[in-house]
């Protein structure tokens, strides 16, 4: 999957995805698309470790820019995510997310997203459904 023209777009202007320092990478395959973070002190807990929910960001994010690659005339929204968090990643490493669409409706997309450490280690496995909302066409 081709994700370059939706990088454009989120690096027109700060927003989530930067602040995280996530990148987005296009895949070979039609129906996957991944994601690139390091662990830093952009989206660590106190202690050190990568925060939940920061993982849970980059999974709706992934996902995300999979449906919008997906749907180009589209808005795709986030309406359910849900996730295990299954080991702790320190600072300094980098975590992947490798996301595989399960189910490519006309409104709905569900998408099965991974998070790994550095050493291919599962980290979080995370189901994100999105919205697709078609946008009018101007007069």
């Amino acid at each position: 999957m081709n994700v370059e023209r939706i990088n454009r777009i989120i690096n027109e202007k700060p927003n989530l995805s930067t602040a995280l320092g996530m990148e987005f990478i296009s895949t070979p395959e039609d129906d996957t698309c991944m994601a690139r973070m390091k662990v830093d002190e952009r989206n660590r807990q106190p202690f050190g470790f990568l925060s939940g929910g920061a993982s849970l960001a980059l999974a709706e994010n992934v996902a995300g820019v999979g449906s919008s690659a997906l749907c180009p005339d589209c808005a795709c929204v986030g309406i359910e995510v849900n996730g295990s968090h299954v080991k702790a990643v320190s600072e300094g490493d980098t975590v992947t997310a490798f996301a595989r669409l399960q189910h490519c409706g006309l409104t709905l997309h569900v998408w099965q997203v991974d998070i790994k450490n550095s050493a291919g280690e599962l980290i979080s496995t995370v189901r994100v459904t999105n919205y697709v909302i078609k946008q009018k066409k101007s007069k």
